[in-house]
């Protein structure tokens, strides 16, 4: 049977938007659409650059203003990857529609958009990257992110890699990070009480999860072996992805 918290993604399935995706990681199943560059309304007309348009819809209900905050994430960090200068005048619109959260029921649903933002974002913000990448829409980077929850009892304290609702909730801290694929920091949610050195700890272990090839010097004896012993990354799946829609786009001339 396959981990839930194990990363799946189908890319180009949509065929009334210029690309899209559908991607899934611990529970939640978003799928995204792109349609862009295309004209723009006088009013948010921009002269030097493009407009980025980010619309979230939840899996119940309709968005209210939890959405327009992940909206407001959202948009600010797909503008410093997508190559906006490059199409003055223009809009690009991300449209993600989550369809499925942990629990996979209304009452689920409800409850985890009551409790944080954080748990959902991971997989909204590697939809969008995705969707760009299968429009083929300019990028400077790409972008891997990754959740993580620190959790202490008296003796010990751990680093949860994609935690669970019931971990979410007894964790002392969670924190949302996303990496560019040149290794910087772009994207830093927390929610929680933690120390600054939790803090370095949680940025060293974020990096070794999103990065491919970046040495750390996290300190291993706080890590869970989940994470220890991880040997592939989030960009690895992201690259391994498009390598397989490049073969499929180029099988013709095989």
């Amino acid at each position: 049977m396959m981990d839930s918290t194990e990363p799946t993604a189908i890319l180009s399935h949509l065929h009334r938007a210029d690309g899209s995706a559908t991607f899934s990681q611990n529970g939640y199943t978003v799928i995204g659409s792109v349609n862009g560059p295309i004209e723009v309304q006088r009013r948010d007309e921009l002269p030097e650059e493009a407009a980025v348009d980010v619309i979230v819809r939840p899996a119940v209900g309709v968005g209210g203003t939890r959405e327009r905050h992940i909206e407001t994430i959202l948009q600010a960090t797909l503008r410093q990857l997508i190559l906006i200068h490059n199409f003055p005048r223009s809009l690009i619109q991300v449209t993600l529609q989550i369809t499925s959260t942990p629990g996979n029921d209304a009452v689920g649903s409800k409850l985890v958009q009551a409790d944080s933002n954080l748990p959902i974002l991971p997989a909204l913000l590697q939809t969008a990257v995705l969707t760009l990448l299968s429009a083929s829409i300019p990028l400077a980077e790409t972008l891997t992110s990754v959740i993580l929850a620190i959790t202490s009892d008296e003796e010990s304290q751990s680093i949860l890699r994609n935690p669970t609702l019931t971990e979410l909730q007894s964790a002392d801290s969670v924190h949302v990070l996303g990496f560019t694929s040149h290794g910087e920091l772009l994207v830093a949610e927390s929610e929680g009480s933690f120390t600054i050195d939790d803090w370095n700890d949680i940025y060293e272990a974020g990096k070794r999860l999103c990065c491919d090839g970046i040495e750390t010097d996290i300190d291993d004896d706080i890590m869970q072996d989940e994470i220890s012993e991880e040997k592939t990354s989030e960009a690895t799946f992201i690259r391994a992805i498009i390598r397989e829609k490049v073969a499929a786009n180029l099988h013709w001339k095989e």
